[in-house]
């Protein structure tokens, strides 16, 4: 079987399109969680709530498209070198965090669509103000649609809750490679150089 292309920059770092990708969909997560978090606690008036409503929704479709790409890239390419200094049980860790990653930021706006799909008020969706999006098949047309409806909001709220405690674990993750180890994982996905500096030592392929 040939070997995937590169994903590796310099240094042993993601190559420019990765890392672009990756911030595009980081960013827009942080954005949705925060967007959801006001919606559900800051007691806004009707008219706001829509406008955050529309535009946690555009945002949400923009990072499923993001992540579908990523996904596709990351398929056909291999991910940089871990340290080979760095336990088995660890990479075998960051493998799984990244797996349950991706499965809650394809499911995640996958849950949100179903959602508002399922509504009893059949709110349009309009992305950004300019380009319709339909509703997903069958759920608009269920005979007690509100019972799907009850439970997609549910899987979408908790599965939100369990995001923000992988982000949690992978920032401190993170943190604890640039700050504590010094082993040059934590700069594979950062564009400036100062912070991306990797140290010339063994590795091995990302499990």
């Amino acid at each position: 079987m040939p070997a995937l292309p590169s994903a590796v920059g310099n240094a042993g770092r993601y190559t420019t399109i990765a890392m672009i990708l990756h911030w595009i969909v980081a960013l827009g997560i942080l954005a949705l969680l925060g967007i959801g978090l006001i919606m559900k606690h800051g007691g806004l008036p009707p008219q706001r709530m829509f406008q955050l409503f529309q535009l946690h929704k555009s945002i949400g479709i923009t990072v499923l498209f993001a992540v579908i790409l990523r996904l596709i890239w990351r398929l056909t390419h291999a991910a940089p070198a871990l340290p080979a200094t760095m336990p088995r049980i660890e990479r075998k860790t960051a493998h799984a965090g990244h797996i349950a990653l991706y499965a809650l930021m394809l499911g995640l706006p996958l849950l949100g669509w179903g959602v508002v799909s399922a509504s009893a008020f059949s709110i349009p969706t309009v992305l950004f103000g300019e380009i319709p999006w339909p509703d997903l098949p069958v759920l608009p047309n269920m005979d007690h649609k509100d019972v799907a409806e009850g439970i997609l909001t549910a899987l979408h709220k908790y599965g939100a809750w369990l995001m923000i405690a992988l982000l949690a674990a992978h920032i401190g993750a993170v943190l604890r490679h640039r700050f504590i180890l010094h082993d040059g994982v934590a700069g594979r996905m950062i564009f400036l150089p100062r912070f991306s500096k990797t140290p010339h030592s063994p590795s091995v392929r990302k499990a």
